[in-house]
């Protein structure tokens, strides 16, 4: 998952999928003590570390396509005291059709779903497989071309991440066996944003974990300091508002999300504050070759 999806589009998902919101512990302690004093890094040495981490989440993010996968969405409503008012779990099976990332919805609250309810998820993929076996190369190269700017517009967004923020080395922490360096990152003052995007970039600070040996983004923690409004006040995301995410290692090849824990107090138009926690898992991650898609509904490959 991209660092601008972390910034920027996961809080969206919030609303999106009625989801949202985790809380995110002061780590200054327990890093300083496994801060390791032979290794150092200078300001400009992390820069050039989170540039190199967005080149790599670029090429991450194309080997995904190679992939299917189990997402499980738990949502739970909170009341003003932070206590659970309601809890929705969906699992979704994740898979690629045409170069297009779907998700079908398998279950509901941890049970299967109904033979009606799995008919229509099954109907919905079969639409898409129809539209898109039906598509013309024209319209799917526009598509794909589309998908592409959009790949890239992550990578800039992430790379003036580079530019518009203070960073401080904390040491190295180990996750998995493996060494990270831990990194803090809070807004440069005056900076003026480039990417119209990157105006919310002031609203958050972070913390990261990047791999050691290989420069990849082992996990992030995101605190929204200020309130950040969206489509001219119609959704704002207050302060205090965390996001942690968390990647892994698949088949020594690829670094692909693992876990999102998300806590979110949001207001939505003239409607009362929500106060939300997300908890997203994914996990049974399955290569396939680039050229092929497996659809769950009998044993069908659809060439691509």
């Amino acid at each position: 998952m991209h660092l601008r999806f972390t910034l920027f589009a996961v809080l969206l998902s919030a609303l999106a999928f009625g989801q949202a919101t985790p809380t995110l512990q002061k780590t200054s302690d327990p890093v300083a003590a496994a801060t390791s004093p032979a290794t150092s890094l200078s300001e400009d040495q992390i820069r050039q570390v989170i540039r190199e981490s967005a080149d790599k989440d670029m090429e991450n993010d194309k080997k995904q396509r190679d992939y299917t996968y189990i997402e499980r969405q738990e949502v739970r409503r909170l009341d003003r005291k932070g206590k659970v008012k309601s809890t929705e779990i969906k699992t979704y099976d994740v898979m690629q059709i045409y170069g297009e990332q779907v998700q079908k919805l398998i279950s509901k609250d941890d049970k299967p779903l109904s033979a009606k309810d799995a008919k229509k998820e099954d109907d919905k993929i079969q639409k898409l497989i129809g539209k898109r076996k039906n598509e013309t190369e024209a319209d799917r190269a526009k598509r794909l071309q589309k998908q592409e700017k959009e790949h890239e517009d992550n990578r800039k967004f992430v790379r003036e991440v580079a530019n518009a923020y203070n960073f401080r080395f904390l040491g190295m922490e180990s996750l998995d066996g493996r060494e990270n360096y831990v990194i803090d990152a809070d807004p440069k003052p005056g900076y003026e944003p480039h990417l119209k995007e990157a105006k919310i970039l002031p609203k958050f600070r972070f913390r990261a974990w990047i791999d050691k040996d290989e420069t990849q983004w082992r996990k992030v923690d995101v605190q929204c300091i200020d309130t950040v409004s969206f489509g001219l006040f119609l959704f704002r995301v207050h302060k205090g508002s965390r996001v942690t995410i968390e990647q892994t290692r698949v088949n020594d090849e690829v670094w692909l999300q693992r876990h999102i824990v998300l806590d979110v107090d949001f207001r939505l138009a003239l409607l009362k504050n929500f106060d939300i926690n997300l908890d997203i898992t994914d996990r049974d991650y399955k290569k396939f070759r680039s050229d092929t898609t497996i659809i769950p509904l009998g044993e069908a490959r659809v060439q691509q």
